[in-house]
């Protein structure tokens, strides 16, 4: 798609170039809802947002939209928070202990906001290494054995220790006779609970926030849970950031398939909990 700011209009066009996005603009971003002036979005003029929603005409059909017609833009529907809000005041407050600066960093490159990346990078170029601390949030989230020396005051407490637990929920079908002939089911969904930066930070795209969106960072859910169905996969990515398994539990039940047989349906659920120490 061609985005070009530099036309030239006559007057007669230039109502319709104006009328071709509202004055407050509609957003769903990666699945969270956002309302805000069309005057902000095109606020930076070098942004891709600006591109996107500049008045040329009818630039409004080129972008895509959500089955309730706002525009559709699949990017980190939370972090895009923290893109408006320097849109609006060329400035950026994050909540202490914000675990997410990197991501937040990769939005900002995204969007072509540089003076915004700038306000997100490490300012410790001329710090020696014995007052840097190991980001190991980074590493995680990109899998690679590169090492980013991160200073002491942006990296969070919590950031290096905590627990993971992984569920899942099985079942199979089994005859009296035989065991030859018992039917399992396949995991129907792997269960992620923990600190939600830290399931973040291990499982990154594969993790399925849809139950619980909008929870902080900081905070703990239950409600998570992974794209894929492979348990030793969300194994090895635990264990690759550091984890290591510290206790586990299982319980089964068994129910009578009908009255007229005596198959029983045998069903389990198992936690596997993991924890990291705490780096220095």
């Amino acid at each position: 798609m061609a985005l070009s700011g530099n036309c030239r209009t006559n007057p007669k066009d230039q109502a319709v170039v104006q009328n071709s996005f509202p004055d407050v603009v509609e957003l769903n971003v990666g699945g969270q809802v956002y309302y805000t002036r069309h005057s902000t979005l095109v606020s930076t003029p070098s942004s891709l947002l600006c591109k996107l929603f500049s008045s040329k005409k009818d630039a409004s059909n080129d972008l895509a939209r959500d089955p309730k017609g706002r525009y559709f833009i699949d990017r980190d529907g939370f972090l895009f928070r923290y893109v408006l809000d320097y849109l609006r005041d060329k400035q950026v407050v994050l909540p202490d202990n914000f675990p997410e600066k990197g991501r937040l960093r990769k939005e900002a490159e995204y969007f072509q906001l540089p003076d915004l990346v700038k306000l997100l990078s490490p300012d410790d170029l001329n710090h020696s290494p014995d007052e840097c601390f190991h980001s190991d949030y980074e590493d995680g989230s990109q899998g690679s054995d590169h090492r980013q020396c991160t200073p002491s005051s942006l990296v969070p407490a919590d950031r290096k220790s905590g627990f993971i637990t992984v569920g899942y929920r099985g079942s199979c079908t089994m005859g009296k006779e035989s065991q030859s002939d018992a039917k399992f089911r396949r995991v129907p969904r792997i269960l992620i609970c923990g600190r939600v930066a830290l399931a973040k930070e291990v499982f990154a795209d594969t993790l399925n926030e849809s139950r619980d969106p909008d929870r902080t960072p900081d905070r703990y859910t239950s409600r998570f849970y992974l794209k894929f169905k492979h348990l030793e996969r969300a194994f090895d990515m635990l264990s690759e950031c550091g984890f290591q398994m510290v206790a586990c539990n299982s319980s089964v039940t068994a129910t009578f398939v009908n009255q007229h047989t005596e198959g029983k349906v045998w069903s389990s659920y198992t936690e596997y909990v993991f924890y990291r120490k705490l780096l220095f």
